[in-house]
């Protein structure tokens, strides 16, 4: 019995509550995503992370069970309404070591402190990450490296396309 390779999942992360300009991007991301036969996780609420999974949805080759959404709090329902797959964790903000964990790649669009926690733990991982230039997190570390561990820097997208393709560039290079 042969079995089909794992499809890669990207995680898109960024605040919920942002601006128009990142939850435009962060939509355009969550469709390019699926349209390249990944899986999306997100921490599954609102704002960027309602609008990444809102894009997927409207993907040219979306499936169900195509978009995940770990929780921080215990309640499914708490999901935003584009999620396939939701995982209720009730551990607050660590369920951010969850989302990053699962990704092979993370997409930053803007970012708080609760953004600034899911990119360091992406940097740790060693994940393929991508800051695109939107206001927050993800334009101020975009470009550089956040220590010495690694001897690449987070990638530095200007467009939702142009992160898409970083992505690719790195997951189908493998």
């Amino acid at each position: 019995m042969s079995s089909k390779p794992r499809r890669p999942v990207v995680a898109v992360i960024g605040n919920s509550a942002a601006s128009a300009y990142a939850l435009e991007v962060a939509e355009e991301v969550g469709r390019l995503v699926v349209e390249r036969g990944y899986r999306l996780v997100s921490g599954g609420l609102g704002g960027v992370m309602e609008a990444a999974s809102r894009g997927a949805h409207r993907a040219a080759g979306y499936r169900e069970g195509d978009v995940i959404g770990v929780l921080p709090g215990g309640a499914a329902a708490a999901a935003n309404p584009y999620v396939d797959i939701a995982i209720p964790t009730n551990m607050g903000y660590a369920r951010n070591v969850l989302v990053v964990s699962m990704a092979d790649a993370v997409v930053a669009v803007g970012g708080g402190s609760g953004t600034l926690s899911e990119m360091a733990m992406a940097w740790q991982l060693g994940r393929v990450l991508v800051g695109l230039e939107v206001d927050g997190w993800s334009t101020k570390l975009a470009g550089g490296a956040l220590d010495d561990k690694r001897s690449d820097a987070i990638l530095r997208a200007k467009t939702a396309a142009e992160a898409a393709e970083l992505v690719a560039g790195k997951l189908d290079g493998r």
